[in-house]
């Protein structure tokens, strides 16, 4: 038994028994020791809402490039008849389902970024979002999130809750490890009912791993106290949103934005894009879902005046392949378009669609590395200076209003 993996183990353990918070083991003062710079400290700070679409979504049926005969051709049971496509230029298109997100488009609150991915791509799931999590090269292994980063060397407002809370999905992805604190909800009501169970502990002893564990609970009290009180204050949304999975998620992140919860990033995850057979149901059921509940969060974000500070960002640890399988799905391939987002977006279409017929072992050749999203949201967004990702700066994509 290592020091370190006793003290792991305790703080998971009572970080579990609260049912709260992802907790790194330091004290909160150091990580907000220094003074908050760039956009973050605004009067209404501008928030990034993380959208993973978790199991590697299909961004050929999702952009669809219905004028490109190699379509058709690799997908005969897949491709989305021409006749069926939401055309948003003369040469690509959404899927069906996505026809809710057409006043999106139409009102240019919408960017699609075409080719997203990044060199000598991993099609392991497992391995592939944690290079998208931590914004590493395909070879390179850090244990350390990209938000997590940032956030040390760009510290938050002192009145800050948490960097960012964490809805569905239980793991702490870009904000893991470092000195990043996430809060992981299952939704804004069960949490003040949770909240109420955890009390500070005054207790002062000379064991550095319990009084570890002790400084943790007393902070874990602070934040729940903190959150609830901005919880209970605010009314209720007022708009319906879809009963599915995130389309709940959409609405608790709505409800903690609308509540003014001192946060800087919320993300949120839609399961099962891992659509090897029967892909056509599955992933419409997904796709209808996905607008359905975006909808609705623009919705309420419009009524509480904040859709001009939210930026939704959609990420996935890769695209499929090409061609359909015999199984009429598609298995792990690489790039894929993403969507940003926002009152403050640019919409339109940027990048360039990868080829269907010039191919890399039968996958797409990204033409937008992933990182150049995240320095959007830096840069363009939170106003913060350039940052390298290993030795590259990657450029931000222009789709934002200053």
């Amino acid at each position: 038994m290592t020091r370190y993996g006793l003290r792991r183990r305790e703080v998971l353990k009572a970080a579990l028994a609260l049912s709260l918070l992802v907790w790194p083991p330091f004290p909160l003062q150091r990580l907000w020791a220094a003074e908050p710079k760039g956009l973050l400290s605004g009067q209404r700070r501008r928030m990034l809402l993380l959208l993973e679409l978790h199991g590697g979504n299909d961004g050929l049926n999702t952009l669809v490039p219905y004028e490109d005969e190699a379509y058709y051709r690799a997908r005969p049971q897949l491709a989305i008849p021409r006749d069926q496509v939401r055309q948003l230029t003369p040469k690509f298109g959404f899927h069906p389902a996505l026809t809710p997100l057409m006043p999106l488009w139409e009102g240019k609150e919408m960017a699609l970024i075409a080719g997203v991915g990044y060199p000598s791509p991993n099609r392991s799931h497992f391995r592939s979002i944690e290079i998208w999590e931590t914004a590493s090269d395909s070879e390179q292994v850090l244990d350390e999130g990209w938000l997590s980063r940032l956030f040390e060397r760009f510290p938050l407002p002192s009145e800050f809750t948490a960097e960012g809370i964490l809805l569905g999905k239980g793991d702490a992805g870009p904000l893991s490890g470092g000195k990043a604190r996430a809060i992981a909800l299952q939704g804004p009501e069960q949490f003040v009912q949770q909240a109420g169970s955890v009390r500070p502990v005054s207790v002062s002893t000379t064991n550095r791993a319990l009084a570890h564990i002790l400084t943790v609970q007393r902070e874990i009290s602070l934040a729940a106290t903190d959150l609830q009180g901005h919880i209970r204050q605010t009314p209720r949304l007022g708009i319906e949103f879809p009963t599915s999975k995130i389309g709940k998620q959409l609405e608790a992140a709505a409800t903690l934005i609308a509540a003014q919860v001192p946060v800087a990033v919320i993300r949120v995850t839609q399961g099962s894009f891992d659509t090897h057979a029967g892909q056509s149901a599955t992933h419409q059921r997904l796709l209808e879902e996905l607008a359905q509940a975006l909808m609705a969060f623009r919705a309420a974000m419009q009524k509480e005046g904040a859709w001009n500070e939210v930026l939704v960002m959609t990420y996935s640890e890769f695209g499929r392949r090409v061609g359909e399988n015999a199984s009429h799905g598609t298995d792990h391939g690489t790039a894929a378009p993403h969507l940003l987002l926002g009152g403050a977006v640019k919409g339109g279409l940027y990048g360039m669609f990868p080829s269907l017929t010039d191919l890399q072992e039968g996958d797409l050749k990204h033409t937008v590395d992933y990182r150049s999203l995240y320095a959007t949201a830096i840069e363009r967004w939170w106003g913060l200076p350039p940052i390298l990702f290993g030795n590259h700066r990657y450029p931000p994509i222009e789709c934002l209003r200053r």
